[in-house]
């Protein structure tokens, strides 16, 4: 048996307010047996739940597609919902039932009108240097029942909405950072059970956020615009089929709220004592609030949401509660996160309390805040005194695992009344690793959380200093990690978007997207690359061509910037770069380590052309794929007349110059054995240790694999001692750290300048503990893992490894165990409408091998063949779960 299953949109279970108006849809297979895969399928459209009238069918479609199939002949309107549902034949001809309803609904699509005005507090109210944020409102009255009711909103600034007294959607940092001048997101909220009949009133907060707030260490603020304003409209339709919009118009009013400051960097300043008690609630007398004033904006830059908004995720209890050693009161959550705290308490009116946030305490045990720079991560309450009060922030995030208590009494420091709430992009958690070595297991929370502190809307460095921002090189080294951690197609695509219309004319892409620093930070090598990068990895993993089709003419730019920046078109030797950033071979004093950077920017040059040959013939772009392989001819040529000398040797001697080199197939056969001998020794110069920046470091352990040096790789990721990925851990670290030593052997930090103890870069080690430890891998002639490889390569210290990742078309699954007498297992579950190649680690005959209760391999159901040879015991396998089990001949090395 089996049946369609996971119906989606976009990504999306039953979203609503999507803006594509030729969505694409996914679903899954189910089925206990082997070898199941669809042969065609049919979908129904419907206006109505119960499919009587069917808007659209595509009717019997003979193909294997179960991810991403594009209703290109579907019309789609703005504000409308839209049923589906699917059906499926087998390879045996066999057909299915249809799957369960599903659906998606349109929002305000782009180019779309909008009714509603731009409109804000007035300036005699609120003038624009004014820190005190506004509170809006509205009353209004309806006069029949409702049938359906939907929100679609959007701000300049950020914005909270709540309907009669109640919160509306459970959405933070509304609608997101985007690239303002070009992009502000909108958003839909289904409301139709929060209206009553009579009288309704509607209320807003709005916060300066990213718009209005400070960005950047230079501390500039109002970047893009000083007033903050709401746009909104409530489309309600009436049970006897008629309509009524309530809009954003000059009936609104206005006020002071008790927000008194707000920044995402330094935190939040709220007085109880001025808060309008049910402003937003039917019953609310606001005869002392301000009118509104409208603001000419325009309306062409609006889109409805891309990536999936920001959520409470989850919250932290307190761990232990500290008295430092200069006699503060302070909180250890035991993880660094990042959030915020709630906390409730009882007082006097006008009592202030003050909770300051911080990551680490130092080597005495005191609270340690100077590598924040000037963020001050501060929130302050004034009580209002009238009982038990609860507050958490609304338009600000700290990144902490320490809160510093001022201000409390004795009888305020209830120990259950203080929690940390987790806050980032909600995106769906994809993958699992896990292994026999508790410090690796370790490593990898670490890894999860740093990309759950720094994916808060954009790619951030850190969440915690006065930084936060999307730095473009950060994004690609982690991008491959993070794909298998969780889905962030749709975040990534929102992103790539941004970078794409922050890129200059020139096709220089910005050092951060967005783009908030100055004029001339752009285009540096292995930074811009992103540009590229990016959304071929986003493709790679999830089968998303369409990502390949909108970011190609971005991808085509940065190429062509390149080409125009070197002495010579083939080289990239000119402007700035950061080249090996925070290497560990820098010079003393110096940021970047001592790779040449004109190596790097070269090899970047020759990856990136690389990247756009591959993604021309994925387009059927047949004329730019060989102008493409033929630039990538060249500037290889290029590469090894400039870095390589005529015996073949590297001319730079580092870890990273040999690790670009081999990972991005620079070097003809000859000059690849010398340099994959040349690292091997520098390795052991090292004594296994890394000399690696955050250019190298993403890519040593998986040229060390390709090369054979397994015995390396796994000496690199188990040493404990500094510089190392474990050293980190044995000195605590529940994230990534941004340096190697953040925290020295003797108890002292690395610097306050640069020194964030949640910085996801040198997690890609993640993507080598899911690619070749647990084995599993897809392939770029079938990605998405429509064609999955596992080849797990154990090695010496661990003595199992287990790694899951739910791909679009379901779970695959590797898990290997070692036992002291040689007896090897590997478990693998591979999905419905899916094949494998499964290379068996250790053996190379298979008639030595057993499948399930002990089945010889080649008589096992589900298995299409097997081949022996110097790859070791190779199979190809349809979908299942299947066991395997033999004596294992040796590590490999």
């Amino acid at each position: 048996m089996f049946k369609v299953t996971d119906l989606r949109c976009e990504y999306q279970h039953n979203p609503i307010g999507i803006g594509e108006r030729c969505p694409r849809i996914s679903w899954r297979l189910d089925s206990d047996e082997r070898a199941v895969s669809q042969t065609a399928y049919e979908i129904e459209v419907s206006n109505l739940p119960n499919f009587s009238e069917p808007y659209w069918t595509s009717g019997k479609v003979a193909s294997s597609q179960s991810v991403h199939v594009e209703l290109e002949e579907l019309d789609t309107k703005s504000c409308k919902r839209y049923n589906y549902r699917v059906r499926l034949w087998n390879q045996d001809g066999e057909l299915s039932e249809w799957s369960d309803i599903a659906y998606w609904e349109t929002g305000k699509l782009e180019g779309e009108q909008w009714a509603g005005k731009w409109i804000s507090a007035p300036l005699s109210l609120l003038p624009t240097d004014s820190p005190h944020l506004p509170l809006l409102r509205k009353s209004f009255r309806l006069n029949s029942s409702v049938r359906q009711a939907r929100i679609y909103a959007t701000a300049l600034g950020l914005y909270e909405l709540e309907l009669n007294g109640q919160r509306v959607g459970d959405r933070y940092f509304t609608p997101g950072w985007t690239s303002y001048e070009h992009t502000i997101q909108t958003q839909t909220y289904d409301v139709t059970d929060m209206l009553r009949t009579e009288q309704n009133a509607i209320g807003a907060w709005l916060g300066n956020g990213w718009y209005k707030g400070q960005l950047g260490w230079q501390e500039k603020g109002a970047i893009y615009g000083d007033r903050l304003a709401l746009l909104l409209e409530l489309h309600i339709t009436y049970t006897d089929g008629s309509e009524e919009l309530i809009t954003t118009d000059s009936s609104w009013q206005s006020a002071k709220g008790p927000i008194v400051m707000s920044e995402i960097y330094h935190g939040e300043t709220y007085d109880a004592r001025l808060e309008f008690e049910d402003f937003s609630t039917p019953d609310y007398m606001s005869r002392d609030w301000h009118g509104v004033e409208s603001l000419e904006h325009g309306y062409d830059m609006l889109k409805p949401q891309i990536n999936g908004p920001v959520r409470a995720i989850q919250t932290v209890r307190p761990t232990e509660w500290l008295v430092t050693p200069k006699g503060e009161m302070v909180i250890d959550f035991g993880q660094n996160l990042v959030g915020w705290v709630r906390f409730s308490l009882t007082g006097t009116e006008g009592a202030v309390v003050t909770l300051e946030h911080a990551e680490i305490l130092d080597s005495e045990g005191n609270f340690y805040t100077e590598n924040l720079r000037t963020a001050k991560q501060t929130i302050g309450y004034t009580l209002k005194g009238d009982g038990k009060e609860t507050y958490e922030p609304h338009f600000t995030f700290q990144g902490f695992r320490y809160v510093r208590l001022s201000g409390f009494t004795e009888e305020q420091l209830d120990h259950e009344a203080f929690e940390a709430v987790v806050v980032h992009s909600d995106f769906e958690e994809t993958g699992t690793f896990e292994c026999s070595e508790p410090l690796v297991n370790q490593l990898q929370s670490n890894i999860r959380w740093g990309l759950k502190g720094n994916f808060l809307d954009v790619p951030t460095d850190c969440p915690q200093r006065d930084e936060r921002l999307g730095w473009t090189g950060d994004a690609q080294m982690f991008i491959q990690t993070a794909s298998y951690l969780s889905n962030v197609a749709p975040f990534f695509t929102k992103w790539l978007s941004d970078l794409a219309a922050e890129q200059r004319d020139d096709g220089a892409v910005p050092f951060v997207v967005p783009h908030v620093l100055g004029k001339e930070d752009f285009a540096s090598a292995a930074w811009g690359d992103a540009a590229v990068i990016c959304p071929w990895t986003i493709y790679v993993s999830y089968g998303d061509q369409r990502i390949l089709e909108r970011q190609y003419e971005s991808m085509k730019r940065w190429v062509a910037y390149i080409q125009g920046q070197g002495e010579n078109e083939y080289l990239w030797n000119t402007g700035f770069h950061f080249g090996d950033w925070l290497g560990l071979d820098a010079k003393s004093g110096d940021y970047v380590g001592a790779t040449e950077r004109d190596l790097i920017a070269s090899a970047f040059y020759a990856y990136s052309v690389e990247l756009l040959r591959r993604t021309a013939v994925v387009l059927g772009q047949k004329e730019d794929a060989a102008l493409y392989s033929k630039l990538k001819e060249q500037v290889v040529a290029a590469f090894r007349r400039e870095f390589v000398t005529p015996s073949g040797r590297l001319a730079a001697s580092t870890q990273t110059a040999h690790v670009l080199a081999l990972m991005f197939g620079l070097l003809d056969e000859a000059a690849e054995k010398r340099a994959a001998a040349r690292l091997y020794t520098l390795l052991e110069e090292s004594k296994f240790h890394l000399t690696t920046g955050f250019v190298g470091t993403p890519y040593i352990s998986h040229v060390l694999s390709q090369q054979g040096m397994h015995d390396a790789a796994y000496k690199l990721l188990l040493q404990q001692d500094y510089p190392s990925w474990l050293y980190p851990v044995t000195k605590g670290a529940t994230t990534i750290w941004e340096h190697w030593d953040g925290i020295k052997e003797d108890g002292s930090f690395w610097s306050r300048d640069m020194n964030s103890f949640n910085h996801y870069a040198y997690g890609a080690i993640g993507d080598w503990l899911y690619r070749t430890v647990a084995g599993i891998q897809t392939v770029e002639e079938a990605p998405g893992y429509k064609r999955i490889v596992i080849a797990p390569v154990p090695g010496e210290g661990l003595t199992w490894a287990a790694g899951t990742i739910d791909t679009m078309y379901g779970r695959v699954r590797s898990y290997w165990r070692l036992g002291n007498a040689g007896d090897f297992q590997l478990e693998i579950t591979i999905p419905p409408n899916t094949t494998a190649e499964i290379r068996l680690p250790g053996i190379f005959d298979g008639t030595r091998v057993t499948e399930g209760d002990g089945t010889p391999l080649l008589e096992a159901k589900g298995i299409h063949s097997t081949s022996d040879g110097k790859a070791g015991v190779v199979i190809q396998a349809g979908s299942g779960h299947y066991h395997f089990c033999y004596k294992f001949t040796g590590h490999s090395s």
